[in-house]
């Protein structure tokens, strides 16, 4: 037979499972507040507050952390829903897509899946997808370039050339190797080889 549990004991019990929960709320509005101000916090509440890390009394599992993982599926699926709910039509026929960045870089995008929407004004371009820097693309990107690409265009070259003569001046070895390249032919074999016997 079970005991007789009174009105009074269950009222005390509920009462102090609500006052350990307001002690709780204070112990850790006081740690955020006393870490705010960048106090020492108090070490004896910290490890109270550490001990306390389980859902029931003593003996019950401790609560455990939830663990999100994604996919990338999961985001193309995401992904592709949405498309659909914006009536997205694929575009065949697109060879390569460029996107050109404000530093000069290059997002190259090679037999891409293009999708458009034209009264959700929305592009949709899935593919691998490589960085480039301009001066890799040139010169099939020329056609592409806007006014402000090709400003930062011609800067580069002016540079270009500047780069070119102070790496590429001849040096005294390369003039050397060249007395070691093979001779120039001549027409008539025999009074050369009788010039290099005498």
């Amino acid at each position: 037979m079970l005991p007789r549990i009174s009105v009074n004991q269950v009222f005390y019990f509920v009462l102090t499972y609500i006052l350990k929960w307001f002690y709780d709320l204070h112990l850790y509005l006081c740690l955020i507040v006393n870490w705010d101000r960048g106090s020492n916090m108090n070490q004896e509440k910290l490890a109270k507050l550490q001990a306390q890390v389980r859902i029931g009394g003593k003996g019950s599992a401790r609560r455990k952390k939830k663990v999100v993982h994604r996919t990338a599926t999961a985001d193309d699926k995401k992904l592709q829903s949405s498309l659909k709910k914006l009536a997205v039509n694929n575009i065949a026929g697109i060879e390569e897509v460029n996107m050109i960045k404000d530093d000069g870089t290059v997002i190259h995008f090679n037999n891409p899946k293009v999708q458009a929407s034209l009264s959700a004004n929305t592009f949709a371009i899935t593919g691998h997808a490589e960085t480039k820097q301009l001066t890799e693309m040139l010169p099939g990107i020329l056609s592409q370039l806007g006014a402000d690409s090709l400003t930062s265009l011609r800067k580069l070259a002016e540079q270009f050339p500047r780069q070119v003569l102070d790496n590429k001046a001849p040096k005294a070895e390369d003039i050397e190797e060249e007395d070691d390249d093979v001779p120039d032919l001549v027409e008539n074999f025999d009074e050369a080889s009788k010039n290099e016997a005498n």
